[in-house]
């Protein structure tokens, strides 16, 4: 069995906060040495976020970073300039969510980096992609979401523009920039050269929005409007129960049936509003309204029972704390107790996806402030010496 697909590629990771570090740890998590590295100061999600035992390594740090190891540099140092070249001329692939004039700059964008490693697979996560008005401008994920129309889709939904609760242009385009990595390893199979990639928040962010509710407005003239009426309806979401909240997506023809039968409204299958897939689409406000009223009649358990034995499709719903204790999660072993050497017990998400060829056999705590800095160092063909000196003048930490 090997060590996960991703055994043996060496990663540097010059990323900070979320949309970075989640496509580094998707990468450590899969098998890749991922080599983080920290300004003297450390990334600012150790000391930004809520929830810690001790300064420096909040509860989102370490979600973020689990499966890396930190070495501190100081960029101001010449030397320790000098030792990130170095870590890239002997890596698989660079990621950065720097600005890319001041990786130009460091003599770390890829023109400078590609003829001294050929092989190097350099990605540049930018908030807007090259040649547009907006590169080069800062930005984070609220920035991102208000840009890019979502939270333009929950003004249509609600009446007023709100940014999804979770950092979600970050995690989508950090996802993508690691998917993005795996395409190119891919072709450096095939041609044994590495290559640039540009992964921009705002177009990628901006093609999930015009996918899902470009819609009507894909064709020129359009044939009506934009967005889908179900996903945009105030109704789409958990419903009512009689003691609490439930969702149900009962599409398909049988399932939509089944649902009007066990709701007692067995007459609505031949409702010419809901008698086919695409009228029930049609007539979302209608249909929503259908299932509003219904599920009011019963206990969530009494609905999640008759919804099993008819095989509609429903779960009930989970608040942020009740993901500690939801059964199918204890079954996979999703959450998983570990031992930090700094920060005692904590809990730790399992990775969600499984490969038969084998999988990450061991795994990292998310690592202290320049825990790793005299051991990659040493990787990087220093000696003690060396190191004592780049210690000393604050080049290393």
């Amino acid at each position: 069995m090997s060590d996960g697909p991703l055994a043996g590629v060496r990663v540097i990771d010059l990323t900070t906060v979320v949309v970075g570090p989640i496509c580094t740890r998707t990468l450590a998590d899969y098998g890749a040495d991922v080599v983080k590295i920290e300004a003297p100061g450390g990334d600012l999600l150790r000391t930004m976020a809520q929830g810690s035992r001790n300064p420096g390594m909040s509860g989102k740090f370490i979600n973020f970073n689990r499966n890396k190891r930190s070495i501190v540099l100081d960029f101001k140092k010449p030397a320790a300039l000098e030792a990130v070249h170095r870590l890239i001329a002997g890596a698989d692939v660079f990621v950065s969510n720097v600005r890319p004039e001041g990786l130009a700059r460091a003599g770390l964008d890829y023109a400078s980096l590609a003829p001294k490693n050929p092989r190097l697979i350099h990605c540049s996560i930018l908030a807007f992609g090259r040649g547009g008005r907006y590169y080069n401008r800062p930005a984070y994920d609220p920035i991102v979401q208000s840009l890019s129309g979502v939270a333009g889709t929950l003004a249509r939904a609600t009446g007023e523009p709100r940014f999804v609760p979770m950092v979600m242009s970050d995690h989508t385009s950090g996802l993508i920039a690691a998917q993005c990595i795996g395409f190119a390893l891919y072709r450096r199979e095939k041609t044994g050269r590495g290559e640039a990639i540009d992964v921009p928040m705002l177009e990628n962010m901006a093609s999930f929005v015009s996918s899902e509710h470009m819609g009507a407005m894909t064709f020129d003239p359009p044939v009506g409007p934009s967005g889908d009426g179900r996903l945009l309806s105030p109704d789409y979401r958990p419903l009512p129960t009689r003691d609490g909240y439930i969702t149900v997506g009962p599409n398909t023809n049988p399932q939509a049936f089944a649902f009007f039968d066990a709701i007692g409204r067995p007459e609505l299958k031949t409702d010419p509003r809901f008698d086919t897939p695409g009228h029930r689409t049609a007539n979302a406000a209608a249909y929503f309204e259908v299932r509003k009223q219904g599920l009011a009649q019963k206990t969530t358990a009494e609905w999640l029972e008759i919804f099993d034995r008819l095989d509609v499709p429903a779960a009930r719903y989970n608040s942020i704390d009740d993901l500690l204790t939801d059964p199918h999660l204890a079954d996979v072993g999703f959450f998983r107790p570990e031992d930090h050497p700094s920060e005692g017990r904590i809990r730790r998400t399992r990775r969600a996806n499984i490969f038969s060829g084998g999988e990450r056999q061991h795994e990292r705590h998310a690592p202290r402030l320049g825990e790793n800095t005299r051991e990659i160092l040493k990787e990087a063909g220093y000696g003690e010496e060396d190191i004592d000196g780049m210690l000393a003048s604050g080049a290393a930490r």
